[in-house]
């Protein structure tokens, strides 16, 4: 650019550069000037701020404004030879813009323009949803631009954003596996040999049901921040969900065989029948407990429920005793209890489960359309949930068998 008959040339086009990286901001004459009175100072184009200045054959840092302290160098020793550029180190978003280079020689003087573009922070995940059995590892794909060094990035988080729940942290060069939110501790994980690379993948061990749901990779650099979303579905059942389904459709079935065929050989009691029907009494005291027990423990074990597992495990495990001791003193109940034990029949037992079972399933429901627009949904299951437990109350009245 020409000002007053002075000529300083700068670079063709703006210059690109990654964050944290050092950049050169070229201005330079052809001709050698005396160096006697040169003045040449950097400043931010439209603000006016005094990026470098060197003035009376020295350059003075305690003239920079504080964003460039320690930041914006002079080669001290080309500018005898007409190259004032400057080098502009640890680029940040902030230092996005244009530069004026303004050069003074006695009665001449003129500049030229620099604009610098920094590099745009870009955070890639996966294009397609991820599926995975129950029990598996699953990784989430989040890669960083590799233009941006680790050491540069301040931070990187894992959410999951049904919830904003806190998956994993990954703050000041390291792992804050404490931030995790309780769901996913010892479970969530970066690939530590991965990570100069740009690659913040997470690694989400034995995955459980409720995992299912879409997660967020955010990355905080330089001023910037990017993020990337991943979609984790569930392909199916692991081995052990089927195992548990097994022994719940056993318990189940089971019981009900084994009554119906307690109650066929009561009403064929006979000598020969006795030992059968003993038997299948014990049957029916063991195995549906058994069966529960075990398919609870194989639930812990996939889900990870430590307090139900144990507590349901437990329940299942002294069921069969208690009712075996209390066997031996049933002849000396009371009328009164008796009368209790007989109104519990298998229909009015059948009542109670599928109420609160059809009233779990309602509330669920009921708060998953809870924000719809509109509300005949909500009627409706409301309605159905109302002849269900009408329908049990009337069953409930009819004949029923007596355990007793």
């Amino acid at each position: 650019m020409v000002a007053d008959g002075l000529t300083v040339h700068g670079p063709s086009g703006p210059l690109v550069a990654p964050l944290g990286s050092s950049v050169v901001l070229r201005c330079y004459v052809d001709e050698l000037l005396s160096m006697k009175d040169l003045e040449v100072e950097w400043r931010r184009a439209g603000s006016e701020t005094l990026v470098h200045l060197y003035q009376d054959g020295e350059s003075r840092p305690e003239s920079q404004h504080q964003d460039y302290h320690d930041r914006a160098h002079f080669f001290t020793d080309q500018i005898q030879h007409g190259n004032f550029s400057l080098r502009l180190d640890n680029l940040t978003a902030e230092d996005e813009g244009k530069y004026t280079c303004r050069v003074y020689i006695q009665q001449d003087y003129g500049e030229t323009v620099v604009e610098i573009k920094h590099e745009l922070l870009l955070v890639s995940g996966s294009d397609r949803s991820v599926y995975a059995y129950v029990g598996e590892d699953v990784t989430l794909n989040c890669s960083v631009d590799s233009h941006i060094t680790p050491e540069h990035i301040e931070e990187v988080s894992w959410i999951r954003t049904d919830g904003n729940i806190p998956v994993l942290l990954f703050e000041n060069n390291e792992t804050l596996s404490d931030s995790s939110h309780e769901q996913y501790r010892d479970r969530a994980e970066l690939f530590t040999a991965e990570i100069p690379k740009g690659n913040f993948s997470l690694r989400l061990k034995s995955v459980r049901t409720e995992d299912k749901g879409v997660y967020m990779c955010k990355v905080f650099a330089g001023g910037l921040s990017a993020n990337a979303t991943v979609v984790l579905e569930q392909l199916g059942f692991s081995s052990r969900h089927i195992a548990v389904l097994f022994f719940c459709f056993a318990a189940g079935s089971g019981a009900v065989l084994l009554l119906f065929s307690l109650i066929y050989c009561r009403s064929n009691n006979t000598v020969s029948t006795s030992n059968k029907i003993w038997n299948l009494q014990l049957s029916l005291v063991f195995c549906p407990n058994i069966c529960m027990f075990l398919a609870f423990i194989l639930w812990g074990f996939t889900e990870g429920s430590l307090s139900e597992t144990i507590a349901c495990s437990a329940l299942y495990f002294l069921r069969p005793v208690m009712l075996i001791w209390a066997m031996s003193y049933l002849k000396y109940l009371q009328d009164i209890l008796k009368t209790w034990i007989n109104f519990f029949t298998i229909s009015r037992e059948v009542t109670i489960f599928t109420i609160v079972f059809y009233s779990v399933i309602f509330t669920y429901g009921w708060r998953k359309r809870a924000h719809d627009a509109s509300i005949i949904p909500r009627v409706y299951s409301g309605v159905f949930f109302g002849i269900v437990v009408l329908a049990c109350l009337i069953l409930s009245r009819g004949k029923s068998f007596s355990m007793i």
